[in-house]
């Protein structure tokens, strides 16, 4: 659990240099009227990221600063904000700091790191929940009640809701799908056309692979047919000879002549029969050149009806070629691809069908949980008004009564809309219940918002009572109470007291207090003195323990601290507070 150590405040209102260190249960706050009690409620709504007035910069200084140590847990919400923020713990604890200079200047640090005051803000939520006149923090927030309840309720909200919260992201998904499959269903359809007109045109040519580079090569032959018999019928003749011209000279005889020459002598020079074998290997090249050239010249296809023909075909690919791909290879890659994709968009009407029928049957699930959340909310807002109304009439307030307003906004249309109590209403990931603390201060009054139900006091109060109540199910580690005792006195404000240290038996509770009914109560006291300039010094602030504690009490009794009876009565104060705990 995160505890509130203690803070260093200098030049803050009356407050010269003083430190508040705090117990980790219940302190009392104690102190003459206009010793500066109340600072300490300003000090810590400074470092909880409230308002900077250079109004509380005390006269002369140039600025307040206010530090605080607070414990924290590893990995609690806190802690993990912190180092978000880049602080860092200094073992374990985080250390807060705000300057508000004269000018008006505020600037915050958190963990030795310079953070924006809004980090602070956000802290807050998670540390301390402030009740006092002027502020009022924490379950003032209908988020916050609404939260409270549930974790008051227990299993009987915790079981559908965490049902109801993984059909509410479940539903959240299917709605983007869909929304993203019908908004654009024409771009779908249009893309899908292309698709379909592309593949019809390759499937109308029905290219091969390979045959572009195939068809250049044959048409390259095709058109230049002439030229290549002639050269090969040359060739031929320069190699075989002309039949029709017996004294003509051809390189099959002359090399032949050459072998002839050498073959007589060879074994005479193992070098010059080497010779002689390369020779007739050249004979044996030259015949077999001279009949592919034969062959060659004999296949060659001259008709300038295949050349169109090739032509034609090379002028349909490259009608593909020119919109679907760098060549024949490339568009069938396209076509494969384009093939896949048709048959995904071709598919999306079916697609759209099932996430609407699945859509609705979320949204009526969700109808189901919505109803079950209301239902058991509903059942846990009314043992909670009661045990809040009972705590009230312990505490000076007979006649208030707390209850809870549970409502659900009209949905614009049941499209938008879960079904709840016969109606469409609007709803999101904690239902669709807007959930409200109302109190009816006395008999006859209409319940209105605790915020507007109550005043000054009486606020303190009906949150102290709430706080009790809830304790143990709202996980705020640190209370701290202004005026919570304001127009109680006698055994209202022992109850005052009693429950003040009720509730600090699950988190640490501080209160600025008057009431020596309240301070007994206190784990802590402390003392806030002015010295006889007016202002509080680091001695002015100090931890009262026996015979200074029954000092203390014995003044706030009668204000005389010498009076037998104010001390008898302080130390009966004290025994029936030790006796309670």
């Amino acid at each position: 659990m995160s505890v509130l150590e203690e803070m260093r405040i200098r030049s803050l209102g009356v407050i010269d240099d003083a430190v508040v260190e705090l117990s980790p249960g219940f302190t009392a706050v104690t102190g003459e009227t206009g010793a500066g009690k109340t600072m300490v409620v300003t000090s810590l709504g400074l470092l909880l990221g409230g308002r900077a007035d250079p109004a509380l910069v005390r006269v002369g200084a140039k600025a307040a600063v206010v530090e605080g140590r607070i414990t924290v847990s590893e990995g609690d919400a806190a802690a993990l904000r912190a180092e978000e923020a880049g602080a860092e713990l200094d073992d374990g604890a985080l250390l807060i700091s705000r300057t508000v200079s004269a000018e008006g200047r505020s600037r915050a640090h958190l963990g030795g790191r310079s953070v924006p005051v809004g980090v602070l803000t956000e802290l807050a939520d998670e540390l301390v929940a402030v009740h006092g006149q002027t502020d009022q923090q924490g379950l003032l927030k209908p988020a916050r009640q609404r939260g409270a309840l549930d974790r008051y309720a227990g299993d009987g909200v915790e079981v559908p809701h965490a049902k109801y919260a993984a059909a509410y992201r479940r539903l959240r998904a299917v709605a983007a799908e869909l929304e993203e499959l019908t908004t654009r269903a024409r771009e779908r359809a249009q893309e899908a056309d292309l698709l379909r007109f592309g593949l019809n045109e390759v499937a109308a040519v029905e290219p091969l692979p390979g045959e572009d580079v195939e068809l250049a090569a044959e048409a390259e032959r095709l058109g230049h047919a002439e030229a290549l018999a002639s050269a090969a019928a040359l060739a031929h003749t320069a190699l075989a000879g002309n039949p029709e011209d017996p004294e003509s000279v051809d390189a099959t005889t002359v090399v032949a002549a050459a072998g002839q020459a050498l073959d007589g002598v060879r074994a005479h020079d193992p070098a010059l029969a080497a010779l002689a074998d390369r020779v007739g290997e050249i004979s044996i090249l030259l015949a077999d050149v001279s009949g592919e050239l034969a062959g060659y010249a004999d296949q060659l296809d001259a008709d300038p009806l295949r050349l169109a023909a090739v032509e034609e075909r090379r002028a349909a690919l490259t009608t593909l070629t020119r919109k679907y791909g760098e060549n024949i290879a490339a568009v069938l890659a396209w076509a494969q691809e384009g093939a896949g994709r048709l048959t995904e968009l071709e598919g999306d009407d079916e697609r759209i069908g099932e996430l609407t029928a699945e859509r609705d049957g979320l949204r009526a699930e969700l109808s189901v949980l919505g109803q079950a959340l209301t239902d058991a909310r509903t059942e846990a807002a009314a043992r909670f008004a009661d045990a809040v109304t009972e705590e009230l009439a312990s505490l000076a307030m007979p006649h208030a009564r707390v209850s809870f307003a549970i409502r659900q906004t009209e949905a614009a249309d049941e499209a938008s809309g879960i079904d709840i109590g016969g109606r469409s209403v609007v709803y999101g990931p904690s239902g669709a219940d807007e959930v409200e603390l109302l109190l009816a201060p006395h008999p006859g009054a209409q319940p209105r918002p605790i915020a507007k139900g109550a005043s000054g006091g009486e606020l303190s109060r009906v949150m102290l009572a709430v706080e009790v109540v809830f304790a143990g199910s709202d996980p705020v580690p640190t209370y701290l109470f202004d005026e919570v005792d304001a127009g109680v006195g006698g055994k209202a404000a022992v109850e005052v007291g009693r429950r003040l240290a009720k509730l600090a038996r699950s988190a640490q509770v501080v209160v600025v207090t008057h009431l020596p009914q309240v301070a007994a109560f206190a784990d802590r006291q402390l003392l806030v003195e002015k010295t006889v300039d007016g202002s509080v010094t680091r001695s002015g602030v100090t931890v009262l323990e026996g015979e200074d504690r029954v000092r203390e009490l014995s003044r706030m009794l009668a204000g005389q601290e010498d009076s037998e009876t104010a001390r008898a009565h302080a130390e009966e104060l004290l025994a029936t507070a030790r006796a309670d705990g």
